[in-house]
């Protein structure tokens, strides 16, 4: 790729905005996502960060009252919950109990196998009314163990008829249940409109499972994805790929516009890829203890090559494709 200047050779993403006579930057910070920690029971193949059983950071309770005050100053209108394995960090269900309060719409981005040993907590979610989103990435039970490890597919489908029982994803409920599927390999999802009706058909008809919506998301070149791209030797031709799918349309839609991301620290990032990428929000570590509230409108946004995959075709955001 010919880069045309030292910054550009840095961040070829910034080099094809400007091409593309396109900025990135905030609008207003309407949602909060809150990274609570790496410790997950399973080692995804394409996790953006490295999450697995040997991580042991999540976070304490002190920086909990910190993001809650943080988002109490906020005003957010949406709070989403993120990890690793958010079931697995002690005090989780005081603190979803806490949040709930302050937003009027809570997302929680379970990990089913670890969500199935937790009924108190699945019942706190559905008091709570609280959207669960979950990966699922295929309906082939050896294309999903192949991505997230040995029988996921089957304590998926388990975890998802208890949470049909508890009225997620059943017509009349307002208990929302929306499944990810990420590709197995170093290629763009296909179509969502297309797999959303796939997997529900298929769903309900093999598993007697409902849901509401289904998202595709392309992996993002970090953590043990990239990883595994290197040690394939499919890194470089990945990534080119995801540069040459650019789609200037996708920028005004991405999620890092109008979201603040925390760590499981208490630090702020644009999003969560920009945390697996160490790019503070700003520029400069700065703690959510000492934020007043959100970023302001027109403030910019880190990049790097990760955010191709944010942009390539039809676009990937925590709600799916962005572009028509």
């Amino acid at each position: 790729m010919h880069t045309g200047s030292t910054a550009e050779a840095l961040d070829p993403f910034a080099g094809a905005l400007a091409r593309s006579g396109v900025e990135l930057r905030r609008g207003a910070t309407t949602a909060l996502q809150v990274n609570v920690g790496f410790l997950c029971n399973q080692s995804c193949r394409h996790c953006h960060l490295n999450a697995g059983p040997h991580r042991t950071e999540v976070m304490t309770r002190a920086t909990m009252d910190a993001v809650e005050a943080f988002a109490l100053r906020g005003g957010f209108s949406t709070i989403d919950i993120t990890g690793g394995a958010p079931e697995l960090v002690p005090g989780i269900a005081e603190f979803l109990e806490r949040l709930a309060k302050l937003a009027p719409r809570i997302l929680f981005r379970a990990n089913l196998t670890a969500l199935a040993a937790r009924p108190d907590l699945i019942a706190l979610l559905a008091r709570l009314r609280v959207v669960i989103v979950a990966s699922f990435p295929s309906l082939s039970a050896s294309q999903t163990d192949a991505q997230r490890g040995a029988g996921v597919f089957e304590a998926s489908i388990g975890t998802m008829r208890l949470l049909n029982a508890a009225g997620y994803g059943r017509e009349g409920t307002g208990l929302e249940l929306d499944l990810v599927s990420n590709p197995a390999g170093a290629f763009f999802p296909p179509g969502q409109a297309a797999t959303d009706s796939r997997f529900h058909r298929e769903l309900a008809r093999t598993q007697g499972v409902a849901f509401n919506h289904l998202y595709t998301f392309a992996n993002v070149p970090l953590g043990r994805f990239r990883a595994w791209l290197t040690a394939s030797g499919n890194l470089e031709a990945y990534s080119r790929r995801l540069a040459e799918g650019f789609n200037p349309c996708t920028v005004s839609g991405l999620m890092c516009r109008y979201q603040v991301s925390v760590s499981w620290e208490g630090f702020l990032y644009d999003c969560d890829f920009n945390l697996a990428r160490e790019l503070p929000l700003g520029g400069v570590l700065r703690h959510v203890a000492t934020a007043d509230a959100g970023p302001r409108p027109g403030t910019g946004i880190a990049t790097g090559d990760h955010c191709f995959a944010c942009t390539a075709g039809s676009g990937f955001t925590c709600g799916g494709t962005i572009a028509p």
